[in-house]
C-alpha cells in the first residue's frame, strides 16, 4: 500500500511528471535556498529527494523576500527532449515592512523558465516570462507548439483578485511569450483561481486549477474544452477532489494537484494536503504532498476511484521496482565540503558568507550575520519537520563575548514564529543558555525563559516535539545526565494557522543550527553533528 502523504513536512503545491519508468515531483520552497526540491520514485510509494535545481545567484536571489514568499508553485515538464521547470519568485505580498497596509492589493510575481537536460544536471539562467499573476505551468501540445498559463492577478479596487486563468503563446527559439494573452478560465464560485495545469485527452483539453484558498475550502476543479482558448465547461461535480466538506479528514486542505499517467495509462493525481494536529487544527507540518489513483469515467471526466471525490489515505501500490525508502533517522557529522542534501538556508544565494564547511573540518561553521528572523542574511541551517514526533540534538562549541552573539537551536517558521534555545553572553550571568520565543498571536511579540549559566567547553543541545508539546534540554559534551528547561513550549505556533491577520503563511516547521552577531563582527559558531529522529510518542523525553 501507499500510505498517504508521500511527501511529509513542508513540501506543497507538487508538479509530477513521468519520463519512461521514472517519476518525478517538484515542490515549492518558498523563501528557504537553493530553491524548488526534486523527489524521484519509481513505484510512486517511496520517493528520494535528488535535486534543488535553483543554486545560483543568477536564477534566484530571495534576499528581501517577505516570509512566505519567495518560490511558488514549480511546474516540471518534460518534451520528450529535456526538462523544462516555470517558478514565481514573489517579491511582495502587499504589507508594508512594518505590518501596516499600505498598498496591500500589491504584489510582485515574477514567473521563470530554466530548463536541463537531466534532472540532477546544471540547469540553465531563467527566461523571463512575465509577472502577470503567480504559478506558471507549460502545456507541450501535440503539435510541438508550447503555452504557458498563469493565474492572473488584478490589484484594482472593487476587481476580484484572483482574476482567472491566462494563456499565451511561449516561443522557444525566442525564449519569449508570443501572441495575445486570453483569459481561459474565470473560476467558480468557489473563488481564488490558482495553480493551473493543461492536459490533452483525445478531442479535449483539460484544465485542472486550484480553488477555495490554500486552507480547510481547498479543492481541485476540472473544466474541458475542444479548443485551447476555450470556452471551457466545468466537471459535472465541479471539483474533482477536495476534503473542504470533510472536517473530520485525516487528510485536510486537499487542492493544488497535478496529473500524471503511468506507462499503462492509469491516471494518478498528486496533490497538496495538511495533517491537523488531534484536538489542535493546526498542521504543524506545513502543506504536504499526497497521491492517488484515479479513473476516466465513460463521460470523459475524471473521477475519483469511488467517485466520492476525497483524499484517500491509503491506496494500492503499483507493482513496478521499488525505490529506496525515505530515512526517518539521519545524523550529520560534517566530514564532507558539501552540505548534505536534507538541509537548506534561507534566501541568500552566497552560502560562504554565512556557513563553511571547510573553515574547522568535522564541523559545519556558521558566522553570526543577522538577527534571527531577518529577511536578508541571517546564518540558519535546517531541515523539515516532517513526523508529528521528533528528536534532534546537536554539539555546540561557541563562546560569545557579549548579549549580540547568540548560536544555538531552533525550532522556527518564520521571523514571527519560533523556538530557540540558544548560548548568549551578558556581563550579569557571562556565558548562559536561554530560549527565545517569538509569538505569532500573543500582545507580546517575543518571549525569553530566565538565563541559565552555562560553564566553558561545548554543549549539547536538545529538542524533542511531541505533537504540540515541545521540550528543550541541554548537558556538557560528554556527560550523561540531561537538563531540561522547566518550560514546555507550544510546538502548535510553527503552523499556518497561528499568525496575525493578513500576513502569508505557506510554509512549515524546520530544526536546525541559527548563529546572530548583532555587532557586525561575524563571530564563528561551530556545530560537531546534527541528528535527527522520528520516534513513538513518549509522554516524557527525560525517560526516552
Amino acid at each position: 500500500m501507499i500510505r498517504n502523504p508521500i511527501l511529509p513536512g513542508f513540501n506543497p503545491d507538487p508538479s509530477i511528471c513521468r519520463v519512461g519508468d521514472d517519476y518525478y515531483i517538484a515542490t515549492s520552497t518558498f523563501e528557504w535556498f537553493p530553491g524548488v526540491q526534486i523527489h524521484h520514485s519509481r513505484d510512486l510509494a517511496n520517493w528520494t529527494l535528488v535535486a534543488r535545481p535553483l543554486v545560483r545567484a543568477s536564477q534566484l536571489d530571495m534576499r528581501g523576500d517577505p516570509d512566505s514568499c519567495g518560490v511558488w508553485a514549480p511546474c516540471l515538464t518534460h518534451d520528450g527532449a529535456r526538462f523544462h521547470l516555470l517558478y514565481t519568485d514573489v517579491k511582495r505580498y502587499g504589507r508594508t515592512t512594518m505590518g501596516g497596509a499600505s498598498g496591500a492589493s500589491l504584489r510582485d510575481f515574477h514567473n521563470y523558465l530554466v530548463t536541463c537536460d537531466t534532472i540532477d544536471g546544471e540547469w540553465s539562467d531563467p527566461i523571463h516570462l512575465n509577472s502577470s499573476g503567480f504559478d506558471p505551468s507549460m502545456f507541450h501540445d501535440e503539435d510541438g507548439r508550447k503555452w504557458v498559463v498563469n493565474q492572473l492577478w488584478d490589484h484594482r479596487p472593487g476587481r476580484n483578485r484572483f482574476a482567472g486563468i491566462v494563456l499565451q503563446e511561449y516561443d522557444p527559439a525566442a525564449e519569449k511569450l508570443v501572441g495575445t494573452r486570453t483569459n481561459i478560465f474565470p473560476g467558480t464560485a468557489l473563488g481564488l483561481t490558482e495553480a493551473p495545469h493543461l492536459y490533452r485527452r483525445g478531442e479535449f483539453y483539460y484544465l485542472l486549477t486550484a480553488e477555495g484558498g490554500t486552507g480547510w475550502n481547498h479543492a481541485v476543479t476540472m473544466a474541458r474544452s475542444r479548443e485551447i482558448t476555450g470556452p471551457y465547461e466545468l466537471h459535472p461535480d465541479t471539483y474533482i477532489l477536495s476534503s473542504r466538506t470533510r472536517p473530520d479528514a485525516v487528510l485536510a486542505r486537499a487542492g493544488h494537484a497535478d496529473l500524471v499517467h503511468t506507462a499503462d495509462g492509469e491516471p494518478w493525481l498528486a496533490y497538496l494536503c495538511g495533517r491537523p494536529l488531534p484536538g489542535r487544527g493546526r498542521c504543524v507540518l506545513g502543506r504536504e504532498t499526497a497521491i492517488q489513483p484515479m479513473r476516466w469515467a465513460e463521460d470523459g471526466w475524471l473521477y475519483t476511484r469511488d467517485g466520492r471525490g476525497l483524499p484517500e489515505l491509503e491506496v494500492p501500490a503499483l507493482s513496478n521496482t521499488p525505490s529506496p525508502r525515505r530515512q526517518t533517522e539521519e545524523r550529520h557529522d560534517f566530514d564532507s565540503a558539501t552540505l548534505p542534501i536534507d538541509l537548506q538556508w534561507l534566501r541568500t544565494p552566497e552560502p560562504d558568507r554565512i556557513f563553511s564547511l571547510t573553515a574547522r573540518p568535522g564541523h559545519l561553521r556558521l558566522f553570526g550575520r543577522e538577527t534571527i528572523g531577518s529577511v536578508f542574511t541571517q546564518a540558519l541551517v535546517a531541515r523539515r519537520l516532517q513526523a508529528f514526533c521528533t528528536s534532534t540534538s546537536c554539539v555546540l562549541d561557541f563562546e560569545p563575548q557579549d548579549f549580540q552573539q547568540a548560536a544555538g537551536l531552533v525550532v522556527y517558521y518564520n521571523s514571527t514564529k519560533f523556538h530557540y534555545l540558544h548560548v548568549s553572553h551578558d556581563e550579569d550571568v557571562g556565558r548562559h543558555l536561554r530560549v527565545m520565543t517569538a509569538l505569532p498571536d500573543a500582545p507580546q511579540g517575543d518571549a525569553f525563559t530566565a538565563p541559565i549559566p552555562l560553564p566553558a567547553g561545548p554543549v549539547e543541545l536538545r529538542c524533542e516535539v511531541d505533537y504540540e508539546r515541545l521540550r528543550f534540554g541541554w548537558r556538557t559534551a560528554g556527560s550523561e545526565a540531561w537538563h531540561w528547561l522547566p518550560e514546555l513550549f507550544d510546538a502548535s505556533i510553527l503552523s499556518d494557522e497561528a499568525s496575525a491577520p493578513g500576513l502569508p503563511n505557506f510554509t512549515g516547521a524546520f530544526i536546525g543550527m541559527a548563529c546572530q552577531d548583532m555587532g557586525g563582527t561575524g563571530a564563528p559558531a561551530d556545530f560537531d553533528w546534527f541528528a535527527y529522529r522520528e520516534r513513538a510518542f513518549v509522554v516524557d523525553p527525560a525517560i526516552s
